[in-house]
């Protein structure tokens, strides 16, 4: 018989009974008693009672009874501590018994008493069963510190217990080192700031070594550690991949998991050239789509992870695509398209979660077969799955321009069903496609316009009356269209009312003649009749603007609209990089990070993926590179993710700590010390005395600027008090490519004084706020001295200029070229990269003037090899105006002669880090060509300064 019976008996005055039976001098009745009282205990009756003479039962041989005893006392111990202590002697005695089943329970039971009473009676028989000889007593033991330590934190620490713990990742058996790793892990997540896994090489081997012959959950237990673990190198790297990689066929979903999560992570650190990296990509594929072919919700925890791992890889690609040229890179899961094809008998959140990465898997080598089984999708009966369909078919003709026509096509094939929500999802998408596409697919515009009259939801209405308003021009009857929406505007959502104001003000522009009561009808209707204050704010916006610049209107409403772009739907990089680190786990299910869902912070560590190491598409980390390592070969690139997005996503927005300068910094580059003090033995001598610097003539050749906004900026040519020549300001990060942000910019020296002059602009269609920047390291050392004020939130299509200044205190790293500024901008909606070259002239000091004897000495001192010739041509300037004009950018005359007929100039000028470079200039009177020759002790800066003399020369 089973021991199901003894779940149905419903007697009263049971505990009597029970008693004397737990009293019972025959072994069998008492085993039979205790299975009663558990059996009550487990469907929720109050046996607590019976406490004490079910602790009386623990002196006894038999196995199965004093199991059960020992699940008693977990239960009821907390609430009977006084009772509980009645147990130590048997624990003490149990764990010096001759089974190791037996001294494993007891040690097991012990962890699971949550009674603070009677922990530091519980310290020596752990710490016997630490050292045990039986590894199954060592690996029961090593949980049981975790609990213990739960409970009383301190004891632990003091008994040394945590010490012993490390001691047993060294073990013999690997589970006992499974469960030492789980252990120490869970201590250390709920002490962030201990340093309790303090791994190394050595113990990283151990660990690997024990990955191979211990169980599932061992295994995972271990990969969760490595995860933790930071390579010192991408050799390292490389080793712990190549033997993680055999637990990516384990049966077990959870080992695959955290497999790919260790190796997503080391991946990080290998070079995107190598061959293995390549390698390793293929190799990822088959575990992941062997994972969807397990029960739906598997499959779904398989399909959120996959989802990550996609848009990781699309976020690299994006990287490298920015960074170099493109490239042939493997891509995961690109040829396994047809696994996330949805089958009859999905769960509809598994078809949706389908649906989103076949998206993001759509590419030209696969459209045409996404395309059909999205219209395949498009028939089916149920209606949400169908909306996304359509609306998925969108997003591909946006991922893929290519494939736009043929998108399009499809969508006027649904549209041709006549089924109502087809036809609504369908309109909602092209309107997107017209965003992305402008004056490309206008042609469809007609057949949209006949189904009109089917539209009820307020998304499609919203869509159809922004076609109509944009393409006004080209719908005959426009009018009479957004009229027929006007009749009911007060039954409209908001969305359709803001979205008929803007058409109707937009078709009033376009048709001014024809639309002039129309116009004043929905401005009315906004005004006058709408208790909404958003419509209200917008419609006196636009009455306001016509009825005073109609001009400036037109300027406003029918402004060019930026493109939208298929990378919104990715998660935030830095976001997605922490999920990464979490595969496997609940924060990767819910693409949210613990500190999300998680109460409290307990246990809550941020994580992120390892800086990118150098390859082809980025340049090599500052902190790994040695002295005089090559930089990469882009400009627009930031070298590891580590040093800049991380840290600029930690900026300290409060007030920048000012300091004097820095007159030099010493660092080797190679065997030139280029950033070191250059002549610092010469300025010392007793006999130079700096000059102060010279009275500077106003810059003659700076740009005109124009309109209101350049009438008070002061940075922008006329107005500099040097008069050091500025450049007109150049787009250095395109809206296209910073989702609507656009930032041109200039740089300024007045007074000593270096700035970064921007112009931001909003071409997005939502305000921006939260703007902050940062420099990565840079030859010069250049950074900004004060955070990134922008006052207000940047509105759409509105401009904003700002004067950043900027110090020469930074951090010091040689680029190439050597003027190369690399720059992080971060604002609400994302962190956007970009580089720019800046004039080395900004960097010429005020007190760059030698005297002769100095210039005299300096100059023979200096190798010959270290002297550069060039020619500036197409110069028609004479002497003095040359002396003039260099003089207002910190280049100094410190002589001049006429020998035969050709007038000499020698000029020094001295850089912010203390580096001094002579010049001398030839200029043959009546030829506008000169001969520049120019000597250093870093020769490196001698082209640039050249490239400083013909600009300043030649504007």
């Amino acid at each position: 018989m089973t021991d199901s019976k003894y779940f149905t008996t419903t007697k009263k005055g049971e505990i009597f009974e029970l008693k004397a039976e737990l009293n019972s001098d025959k072994k069998e009745k008492k085993k039979e008693a205790v299975k009663k009282v558990i059996a009550s205990m487990t469907v929720g009756k109050d046996v607590s009672a019976l406490f004490p003479d079910v602790v009386n039962c623990m002196q006894t041989d038999n196995l199965e009874l004093k199991k059960l005893v020992y699940l008693y006392l977990m239960n009821y111990a907390k609430s009977q501590p006084d009772m509980a202590i009645m147990a130590v002697n048997t624990f003490v005695k149990d764990c010096e018994d001759p089974n190791p089943l037996i001294r494993a329970l007891a040690v097991r039971t012990m962890g699971c008493i949550r009674v603070d009473k009677i922990t530091e009676y519980l310290c020596e028989p752990l710490r016997k069963c630490l050292k045990d000889e039986d590894p199954y007593v060592r690996k029961t033991a090593a949980v049981c510190v975790a609990k213990l330590h739960d409970i009383n934190a301190q004891l632990v620490e003091d008994q040394g217990f945590l010490d012993t713990l490390k001691d047993l990742i060294s073990d013999s058996n690997p589970m006992v080192v499974a469960n030492a790793v789980a252990a120490l892990s869970e201590i250390a997540e709920s002490h962030p700031s201990s340093n309790l896994l303090d791994l190394n090489p050595q113990s990283i081997n151990k660990l690997l070594t024990a990955l191979n012959e211990c169980t599932e959950w061992g295994q995972i237990f271990i990969l969760d550690c490595l995860a933790n673990y930071t390579p010192k190198d991408d050799r390292e790297a490389q080793s712990i991949c190549e033997r993680v990689t055999p637990r990516l066929s384990h049966a077990n979903s959870a080992v695959v998991l955290s497999a790919v999560k260790v190796l997503m992570k080391f991946m990080e650190m290998l070079s995107k050239d190598l061959d293995y990296y390549g390698t390793l990509l293929k190799k990822l594929a088959p575990p992941l789509v062997t994972l969807l072919s397990a029960e739906p919700e598997l499959q779904y925890v398989a399909l959120r992870n996959i989802n990550l791992i996609v848009q990781k890889r699309a976020c690299d690609l994006l990287f490298a695509l920015r960074a170099t040229s493109p490239t042939t890179r493997p891509e995961i899961l690109k040829h396994e398209m047809k696994v996330f094809f949805v089958k009859y008998n999905d769960p509809i959140y598994v078809k949706l979660e389908k649906l989103d990465i076949m998206i993001r898997l759509a590419s030209q080598a696969n459209i045409a077969q996404v395309l059909a089984e999205l219209k395949e999708y498009a028939t089916e009966v149920d209606v949400d799955f169908v909306r996304k369909a359509v609306r998925a078919i969108g997003r591909c003709a946006i991922k893929v321009e290519q494939s736009a026509e043929r998108c399009v096509s499809t969508l006027l094939d649904l549209i041709q069903t006549k089924v109502n929500y087809v036809v609504q999802e369908a309109i909602v998408v092209i309107k997107d496609i017209f965003r992305k596409y402008p004056n490309k697919y206008e042609s469809v515009i007609a057949t949209l316009c006949e189904n009109l009259d089917s539209l009820d939801e307020p998304e499609a209405r919203a869509a159809m009356i922004w076609i109509v308003g944009e393409y006004a021009e080209r719908i005959d009857n426009a009018d009479e269209l957004l009229e027929s929406f006007l009749e009911g505007f007060h039954d409209e959502s908001t969305q359709v009312q803001l979205q008929l104001l803007t058409a109707i003000v937009k078709l009033f522009l376009k048709k001014p003649t024809e639309t002039q009561e129309l116009v004043q009808q929905v401005l009315s209707l906004a005004t006058q009749d709408s208790d909404n204050p958003d419509l209200r704010d917008r419609g006196y916006i636009y009455w306001r603007l016509l009825s005073t610049d109609p001009v400036a209107a037109k300027e406003v409403v029918l402004a060019e609209k930026p493109l939208i772009s298929e990378e919104t739907d990715l998660i935030e990089p830095t976001l997605l990089d922490e999920l990464i680190c979490y595969i496997g786990t609940l924060a990767s299910v819910y693409h949210k990070p613990p500190s999300a869902f998680v109460e409290g912070g307990r246990g809550v560590v941020h994580k992120s993926l390892p800086p990118r190491t150098a390859s082809s598409e980025s340049t090599e980390s500052p902190e790994t590179a040695p002295a005089g390592a090559p930089p990469g070969e882009q400009l627009d690139v930031i070298p590891t993710q580590g040093d800049l997005l991380g840290d600029l996503l930690n900026l300290d927005l409060g007030p920048p700590v000012s300091g004097p300068p820095l007159a030099t910094s010493s660092v080797q580059m190679g065997a030139v010390d280029l950033l070191g003090s250059g002549l610092d033995s010469l300025i010392g001598a007793p006999n130079f005395v700096s000059p102060p610097a010279a009275a500077v003539p106003a810059n003659l050749g700076a740009p005109m600027g124009s309109g209101l906004s350049d009438l008070f900026d002061l940075t922008s040519g006329v107005g500099t008090l040097s008069g050091s020549y500025v450049a007109p300001k150049a787009v250095w990060l395109p809206a296209m490519k910073a989702k609507g942000l656009e930032i041109s910019g200039t740089f300024t020296r007045q007074v000593g004084s270096i700035s970064m002059d921007l112009q931001l602009t909003n071409k997005a269609l939502q305000v921006m706020t939260d703007f902050a920047i940062q420099f990565n390291r840079n030859s010069f050392g250049l950074a900004p001295a004060a955070p990134l004020q922008v006052h207000a939130p940047l509105s759409p299509n509105q401009t904003v200029e700002i004067s950043l200044p900027l110090n020469t205190v930074g951090s010091v790293m040689k680029m190439e070229p050597l003027n190369n500024l690399q720059v992080a901008v971060k604002n609400n909606i994302d962190v956007f990269y970009f580089s720019t070259l800046y004039p080395l002239h900004i960097l010429f000091v005020e007190d760059g003037k030698m005297d002769r004897q100095m210039f005299l000495a300096t100059w023979k001192d200096i190798p010959n090899e270290n002297e550069a010739q060039f020619q500036i041509r197409d110069c028609p300037l004479n002497a003095e105006a040359v002396s003039s004009r260099l003089q207002s950018s910190n280049i100094f005359t410190v002589a001049k002669r006429n020998v035969e007929g050709q007038d000499m100039l020698y000029q020094s000028l001295k850089l912010t880090n203390g580096i001094w470079v002579l010049a001398e200039l030839r200029i043959q009177p009546g030829n506008p060509s000169f001969m520049l020759s120019l000597k250093c002790r870093a020769p490196e800066v001698s082209q640039h300064v050249y490239q400083a003399y013909e600009t300043i020369l030649k504007n």
